[in-house]
């Protein structure tokens, strides 16, 4: 893993920048647990929350060489997922987990363009046991009731399903943002990189001592949520556990990267996938 330095002391944050970045230059240690999930979960019942959240666009994804599978997971029960194989024979795999609609079409296009620009294995995880949800009355439903015990299972199952010395790479985005940093925590040693876009952190510094990866954040000025008292924290939080973590934050909203979103925001997504497809580069 190449550890990526960009600043260390003095470096002033400007929140409101329509991009700004701060990253600290620590490094690892050893991995378990988490409050997170269920923090982001109870925003479920939210209204203001769920009313940026809007139902999504309909899209249906013509694949191109990606297929839906199923696996075991650590608890005995079946897991799902959407594969897309690499080109060429590697062992190198990004994990992706998707917003709190489910495994969409929307996340199948997105795991296959990873899978085009960095020619690795990719394999977005099921966290919803084959719910989708075309509303946001469903998706907060859904999203209440994931229970991190069995998210825990399928991360192992997955990682078992493509052989338990895979070095595995992690992004997700809303509640799949927040479930990219805790699937790189339950990676322990597997773990080769994390990006989270305007996920709920880990707040438990004991916790992301054992953090064996660097962290890419992307997040939003405008965000009410995961906003900049949180993301403050979290920065604070990975400097006293002594990791690496970058940070982007653009002038747009909650869900700016989601297509499906009318607040989508091209510029700021493109940007984003950019420092995006550097990190997991530098990482895999």
């Amino acid at each position: 893993m190449r550890i990526m330095l960009l600043l260390a002391f003095g470096l002033l944050f400007h929140w409101n920048n329509s991009e700004t970045t701060t990253t600290n230059e620590n490094k690892s240690i050893t991995v378990c647990h988490s409050d997170a999930i269920e923090t982001f979960a109870a925003l479920g019942s939210n209204p203001d929350f769920v009313e940026v959240h809007p139902n999504p666009k309909p899209y249906e994804h013509i694949s191109e060489k990606g297929k839906a599978i199923s696996f075991k997971a650590s608890d005995g029960k079946e897991a799902y997922g959407y594969h897309v194989p690499a080109d060429k024979k590697t062992g190198q795999y990004i994990f992706v987990f998707h917003e709190w609609y489910g495994l969409n079409d929307y996340v199948k296009k997105e795991s296959e363009k990873l899978q085009k620009d960095l020619n690795v294995n990719v394999l977005a995880i099921d966290l919803y046991d084959g719910k989708v949800a075309d509303n946001r009355d469903n998706a907060s439903k859904y999203m209440q009731a994931m229970e991190y015990e069995r998210g825990k299972s399928i991360i192992e199952g997955a990682l078992e399903h493509v052989g338990a010395n895979t070095k595995v790479a992690t992004i997700g985005w809303c509640f799949g943002g927040g479930w990219s940093l805790q699937a790189s925590l339950i990676l322990e040693d597997n773990a080769s990189g994390c990006v989270m876009y305007y996920g709920m952190p880990e707040k438990d510094i004991d916790r992301l001592k054992t953090l064996q990866t660097d962290v890419l954040g992307i997040f939003a000025s405008q965000d009410q949520w995961i906003n900049e008292e949180v993301v403050d924290e979290f920065k604070t939080n990975m400097k006293a556990a002594n990791k690496d973590l970058e940070v982007y934050v653009y002038d747009a909203g909650h869900g700016f990267a989601n297509p499906s979103n009318p607040i989508y925001d091209n510029e700021a997504t493109k940007k984003a996938y950019k420092h995006t497809l550097d990190f997991l580069k530098a990482h895999l």
